[in-house]
């Protein structure tokens, strides 16, 4: 176990100081908006404080256990030795518990996501994965309790999905999902090879942050805003009028699109969909130059990065980030074991983000 005895008293005083002031204001602002602002930081530093707290107090008694065993009451001082000891083995891993709390939070991790599943190279194979890898999302979200709604999706020729997008909706769902955007590759015989040979196909993830009242500046002038005719989810006709509507973002080339019934829905689903996409672009050059200027990222977020390989021969799922093999590729693309695999990624980076916070120290 890494040594955690380094933490800064200081710090843990000003998190419990900032505990209290906004617990103060709660109680004494009317601002409906400044009292939601609030709310959220509280429910974020309570279990911060809390263990902060315990923490002070576990050491306090530590000191106070160490003075006692030198007292001149001989059988209060055997059991003070016995209480000092009793502490520091309980200090390590409380210690440890208020270190990973006090990591920096990615300020979108608890947000709602638009998921991205597009089919790459391999044809129909790589279709069918496609479809295989939205089950797979589809089920987790049900076993976390999240909201799936599909935006739209483009069938594969031969089942599975060319391209699917969905917005999940949940408690903290981009702080779990982030780690699938990449490059996902299958190897497997496909159903057609009669010579029983393994197939390499790949499919795309992106997971784009989606957090409430985004403030992203669109100039009306840089939008082109086409209409057409309508087709629901799975390419079936819906109107026959021309309600969906497609908004061309033109200074970046961005475009998103909406298909529902009403014209003036899709225009909001559209634009909406663009302020999505335009934040992610910011967020993606922000991680770029913090990723230049220091090596405590696993890589998350690059679509083009191949991050995991689902070999079926063998039921296995290797994460190439990590270095993660798993011998249960059934229980995983069927959503029951996919936690396994995002609780290590999040340990591996909670690790080196501790790593980085000591030499820093």
């Amino acid at each position: 176990m890494r040594d955690m005895a380094n933490i800064p008293m200081s710090r843990l005083e000003q998190v419990i100081d900032r505990f209290d002031q906004v617990e103060a204001r709660m109680g004494a602002t009317t601002d409906s908006d400044e009292i939601v602002a609030l709310s959220r930081e509280h429910a974020e530093l309570k279990p911060v404080a809390d263990k902060a707290k315990e923490l002070l107090e576990l050491k306090k008694e530590l000191t106070e256990a160490e003075t006692m065993m030198d007292g001149p009451d001989k059988e209060m001082a055997e059991l003070a030795s016995e209480e000092y000891y009793e502490i520091k083995e309980r200090l390590p891993a409380l210690e440890q518990e208020v270190q990973v709390l006090l990591i920096p939070k990615d300020v979108d991790d608890k947000a709602n996501i638009v998921l991205e599943v597009r089919a790459g190279t391999g044809g129909d194979e790589a279709a069918l994965f496609a479809g295989d890898l939205f089950r797979m999302y589809t089920r987790y979200a049900q076993i976390e309790g999240w909201k799936v709604d599909v935006v739209s999706m483009s069938d594969g020729d031969a089942g599975g999905y060319k391209e699917v997008i969905a917005n999940i909706e949940g408690d903290g769902v981009f702080g779990r999902m982030k780690w699938e955007s990449g490059v996902h590759r299958v190897q497997r015989v496909p159903e057609t090879e009669s010579g029983g040979r393994v197939h390499t196909s790949a499919a795309t993830v992106a997971v784009l942050p989606a957090p409430e009242n985004i403030e992203i500046e669109i100039r009306q002038e840089d939008l082109r805003i086409d209409t057409m005719r309508s087709s629901g989810a799975g390419g079936q006709h819906v109107n026959t009028t021309d309600s969906a509507v497609r908004i061309t973002h033109l200074p970046s080339g961005i475009v998103t699109t909406s298909s529902e019934k009403s014209q003036h829905v899709n225009r909001e689903r559209a634009m909406e969909q663009l302020k999505i996409r335009l934040y992610e672009r910011e967020r993606e050059e922000k991680d770029s130059e913090r990723a230049s200027a220091r090596k405590d990222q696993i890589g998350s977020g690059d679509r083009s990065q191949k991050v995991r390989t689902y070999n079926y021969p063998e039921n296995r799922v290797s994460d190439h980030r990590i270095n993660l093999t798993l011998h249960s590729l059934d229980k995983i693309i069927a959503g029951d074991k996919l936690n396994d695999v995002i609780t290590a990624l999040i340990a591996e980076d909670q690790a080196r983000k501790l790593a980085a916070m000591d030499q820093d120290a």
